[in-house]
């Protein structure tokens, strides 16, 4: 897999065959994108004189040559389409020489670019994590199909079986950070584009370089979002990756992490690593690299029982200016990297304390609407609460 390296902004951007993803790519590039096209780098690698195509004929004979000596791509599918090992075959000679010079090209960006990575397959051989955010161009089947078949010279059965060769819609939903629909005009589409580089991409970029992440300055509370575990799974797929080789516990913490609890719209992520020094050394700069920037300070645990002391942790933030995270990095089997999980399945298990946890959070919210007011001001609800859970965690045998 290739690591997310130095401060330029890469956005993964897919979509099924007739979504409109070219235009999309397009409509950036107007914007200021720099494009790394797939298609283009898997026919590169390919190419006649390449060591790509020597293992390519090696692995499936000179058939899939044309009388030029250059790959026949329609014999090549003709083989590959529906033989799994086939296909996996030729993913294996492909896709690393596509990687490694997308990630050259990547390398070779200034400083400040936003590197679009077009990659048809992104969500069906798992590159989701490897970006700092995936956009996902999703379009009705119907009219997919109409454009295939109008503007590719497809019959209708073709058109439908590279359809079904494809991740659906709800499995690329899942890799997005961003969906773009483009069932109505082009002029819509480029409306959706222009606004998620002006509103999205060009601050990200400037906060991911100046390793800032996003503060909201006020207590807002939203509403449930089922969606929210969602998100968490694409926060923690990213950071893995980004920890790598390090096999270190992930957990979604925090009220984002109780169903049906309202929560201000942030999603608080616990990493547990075996000592805080593992924290502060090259941890802490492939985390900037992935869009965690480090918060400045030194930081301890708010809300934390009375009388307990200074629970040390780092927190780190995302440089996303539209998905706030709180990322707890803590000592695993500490007293606060236990305290935030139990607190967490004590309320998923107890409707009663839920419910009041929401009714004096939507009070407190109200009074007290600057987020260090609201947060100091939790500590004695959760110092009651801490002994219920306890008692909880004896009663039911919890452990972390």
């Amino acid at each position: 897999m290739i690591r997310l390296t130095g401060a330029v902004l890469r956005v993964g951007l897919t979509g099924g065959i007739g979504s409109g993803k070219s235009s999309v790519a397009s409509r950036l590039v107007q914007r200021g994108a720099v494009l790394i096209d797939s298609d283009r780098l898997a026919r590169e690698v390919v190419a006649p004189g390449t060591d790509g195509l020597a293992e390519i004929v090696a692995a499936f004979s000179d058939r899939v040559l044309d009388a030029d000596g250059a790959l026949d791509r329609a014999a090549l599918g003709a083989l590959v389409f529906d033989d799994e090992a086939a296909r996996r075959q030729l993913e294996a000679i492909t896709h690393p020489r596509v990687r490694a010079r997308a990630a050259e090209l990547a390398a070779g960006a200034a400083p400040d670019a936003i590197v679009v990575n077009d990659v048809p397959l992104l969500v069906e051989v798992g590159l989701a994590p490897t970006y700092h955010l995936v956009v996902v161009v999703q379009t009705e089947v119907a009219t997919r199909l109409e454009r295939l078949t109008r503007s590719r010279g497809m019959s209708r059965a073709e058109a439908e079986r590279r359809i079904a060769a494809q991740a659906d819609d709800e499995r690329r939903r899942a890799a997005a950070d961003v969906v773009l629909t483009n069932d109505a005009e082009l002029a819509d589409l480029h409306g959706s584009v222009d606004a998620l580089w002006h509103d999205r991409l060009v601050p990200y970029e400037v906060n991911l370089r100046q390793r800032r992440a996003v503060r909201p300055a006020r207590v807002a509370l939203a509403e449930a979002d089922p969606t929210w575990p969602q998100q968490y799974a694409r926060l923690a797929a990213r950071i893995r990756h980004a920890v790598t080789p390090a096999d270190l516990r992930l957990d979604h913490i925090g009220s984002t992490a109780v169903p049906g609890l309202a929560a201000k719209d942030v999603i608080d992520i616990q990493l547990g690593v075996p000592s805080l020094a593992d924290a502060d050394g090259p941890l802490a700069e492939r985390l900037a690299d992935a869009g965690f920037p480090r918060l400045p300070g030194e930081w301890w645990d708010s809300p934390r029982p009375a009388g307990s002391g200074r629970w040390e942790k780092r927190l780190h933030g995302s440089a996303d200016p539209a998905r706030p995270v709180n990322l707890h990095i803590r000592e695993t089997g500490s007293p606060g990297w236990r305290y935030a999980l139990m607190m967490r399945d004590h309320l998923r298990a107890d409707p009663d304390q839920r419910a009041a946890y929401l009714v004096f959070k939507r009070e407190l919210a109200a009074a007290a609407p600057d987020v260090a007011t609201y947060t100091t001001a939790k500590d004695p609800w959760f110092d009651e609460e801490h002994h219920r859970a306890e008692e909880w965690a004896a009663r039911t045998g919890w452990r972390p």
